[in-house]
């Protein structure tokens, strides 16, 4: 990973062009839609996947989900990561520098 006290190298997060993320009244949930189908997303992916703007990096999203739900980023930090790195081989997001 690159250097993390030069916040402009470090990658940020998108939603890959296929997908449409978006909150669905119906569902009372975030959704990713795709041309096969749809996943409806628990809270705490949702809360993610809605960081992934393109201006976000880990860090960020850390320190906002922290603040979200009252957690430490140290706990938050791991599971975060995890999480971006099974949607990115999903192709859900895309990470740019």
């Amino acid at each position: 990973m690159a250097d993390s006290n030069n916040h402009n190298s470090l990658p940020r997060f998108r939603i890959a062009p296929v997908f449409m993320f978006r909150w669905e009244e119906s569902q009372q949930a975030f959704v990713l839609m795709y041309p096969e189908g749809i996943v409806k997303l628990n809270t705490t992916a949702g809360e993610i996947l809605n960081r992934c703007n393109g201006l976000n990096t880990l860090n960020d999203i850390v320190l906002e989900l922290s603040e979200l739900f009252s957690e430490q980023p140290d706990f938050i930090e791991p599971r975060v990561r995890q999480f971006l790195e099974v949607c990115h081989g999903k192709g859900w997001i895309q990470s740019e520098s």
